[in-house]
């Protein structure tokens, strides 16, 4: 698509056995046509997506058997994880996207999903004082920047935040260390991690 990937693989899907892929929207970025077939051909992983990824879905001929769409406020749930469809604000790039608030084993994850600054998406309730927060700052492509993503973080109040979707192509732009600097002068009290491609955390 004439972007030019900056950062490295970390894994060959063909090495990866999931049971659950989500995609928030349809973007290449988010939903990878070459590895997601990849990564379902055992017939047991599950896709978790918004509406517009069914576009994506039906150009590579994939089974949807195990493919799960969401709209807002829907939620898909197996033994092991409750996946709720949240708002967000990706403008008219991607009116179908979605934020996602995963449980798993009594933690909390909220991927804001690509989206612009909306505070009142930010401060419902159900995602007061999630455990991780995880949101772009890139500020591009109607995305958060590094001070909305940390004003963001202070609304919401995570036990973490982890900033992404910077660096990846040039035009993603983002600087996590103004993010950093943003948390430090008007957050000092709200962990975050800025995290290197390959580090994983254990919650």
């Amino acid at each position: 698509l004439g972007f030019k990937r900056l950062m490295p693989y970390l894994y060959d899907p063909l090495d990866l056995k999931l049971d659950t892929v989500v995609a928030t929207h349809a973007h290449y970025d988010h939903f990878d046509p070459d590895s997601v077939p990849l990564l379902l051909r055992n017939g047991k992983t599950e896709l978790v997506c918004a509406h517009d990824v069914k576009i994506e879905v039906d150009k590579l001929g994939l089974d949807e058997r195990n493919i799960t769409y969401l709209a807002i406020g829907d939620v898909y749930k197996n033994e092991q994880v409750t996946i709720k469809a949240m708002p967000c604000d990706h403008g008219t790039l991607a009116p179908d996207a979605l934020g996602l608030l995963i449980t798993m084993d009594g933690k909390r994850i909220y991927i804001t999903g690509d989206t612009a600054y909306r505070r009142d998406y930010f401060e419902n309730p159900e995602l007061a004082g999630v455990d991780v927060l995880i949101l772009p700052i890139n500020g591009a492509f109607g995305n958060l920047n590094s001070e909305e993503g940390a004003r963001a973080a202070g609304v919401i109040r995570a036990g973490l935040t982890i900033p992404c979707h910077f660096w990846n192509f040039a035009e993603h732009g983002g600087d996590p260390a103004a993010f950093a600097e943003a948390m430090k002068r008007d957050h000092a009290d709200l962990p975050y991690l800025l995290m290197r491609p390959g580090e994983s955390i254990e919650l």
